[in-house]
């Protein structure tokens, strides 16, 4: 495959996964689009064109001639200046590596992660929360995560791989679409009662059946075993954290559970005040989740998978 059938497959799957529906999505798009067409032609230039087709700005191609032909690929959850050594060390041992897959974003996708929180708003409103109230208690948020990126050294790894001629791209949300969907499908189907039998239903799944080997498998950080479920919420995409004022509304709403990669002690504070129950599944074993059923494809395509920094590979292919 092609680099830019890569970039491609994978916004498009990710869309197909995009827990907002695809009206939401289309709708982006066209906003996207709208926003393009009315900026002065000096303007233009600054626009970053990729929004009119994909609507994750948190997944790009960062270097690399998008014709280059893919045969193998590099992939892993952080994909950092070490990586890239890695990339450029296999090659001089007789295995090429064609391009590297970063999910984590990096560069200009890095700088932009603030822009797929947007996303967080309309689940919210998934669940009960109204839209006008998702949106004006993300809003503080989404700025807060704009301004601690600004400072960031974005382009490090980026700079590795251009000197090195090594192409390089990330995947980010489109991945983490993909782990929500197939874990809040599996909820809405299971129906686990207690906060136990979500971790049961969990630990059947290979990514966390690993991760619990090396202790940093499915925990529950608020609640207990016995604890019942109620209604799930399965939050892991949206780029990262939302809004602390989220956990009253959510409770109001009627959510008992939520399913997590992560949270911050503040965060965890709110949902235990407001009495809803958290369940971390696990940053990297997540993580692989979503990078796996997306790597799949690929794979089927004919592109061998060189995993790396965090991804545990598990296959769903025969």
């Amino acid at each position: 495959m092609k680099i830019s059938e890569i970039y491609q497959y994978v916004v498009t799957r990710g869309m197909e996964r995009d827990p907002r529906g695809s009206e939401a999505v289309t709708r982006q798009l066209s906003q996207a689009k709208k926003q393009y067409d009315d900026l002065k032609e000096d303007e233009k230039k600054d626009f970053d064109t990729d929004r009119l087709s994909n609507p994750y700005s948190d997944t790009r191609v960062l270097y690399g001639d998008p014709e280059t032909e893919v045969r193998r690929m590099l992939v892993g959850i952080d994909i950092e200046v070490g990586e890239v050594l890695l990339a450029d060390r296999l090659g001089d041992k007789g295995s090429k590596i064609d391009l590297i897959m970063s999910h984590h974003p990096e560069g200009k996708a890095l700088a932009a992660l603030y822009d797929v929180m947007h996303l967080q708003e309309d689940i919210l409103a998934q669940f009960g929360v109204p839209i006008n109230v998702a949106e004006g208690i993300m809003v503080s948020r989404i700025n807060e995560v704009k301004r601690g990126l600004l400072p960031i050294n974005h382009n490090r790894a980026v700079d590795v791989a251009r000197i090195l001629g090594i192409p390089l791209m990330s995947a980010h949300t489109v991945a983490d679409n993909q782990v929500t969907s197939y874990l809040q499908e599996l909820m809405d189907k299971e129906k686990p009662d207690t906060l136990g039998d979500i971790l049961k239903i969990l630990k059947k799944i290979p990514e966390y059946a690993e991760a619990a080997k090396y202790n940093t498998g499915p925990t529950i950080v608020v609640g207990s075993k016995s604890r019942r479920a109620g209604k799930i919420l399965v939050d892991m995409t949206g780029g990262t954290g939302g809004s602390e004022d989220a956990y009253g509304k959510l409770s109001q709403a009627g959510v008992g559970t939520l399913l997590v990669m992560h949270i911050g002690e503040k965060h965890r504070k709110e949902a235990e005040k407001n009495h809803v129950n958290v369940i971390i599944a696990g940053h990297m074993a997540s993580d692989s989740l979503g990078m796996n059923l997306l790597l799949d494809g690929l794979e089927e395509k004919g592109v061998e998978i060189v995993p790396c920094s965090g991804l545990t590979r598990h296959k769903r292919i025969s």
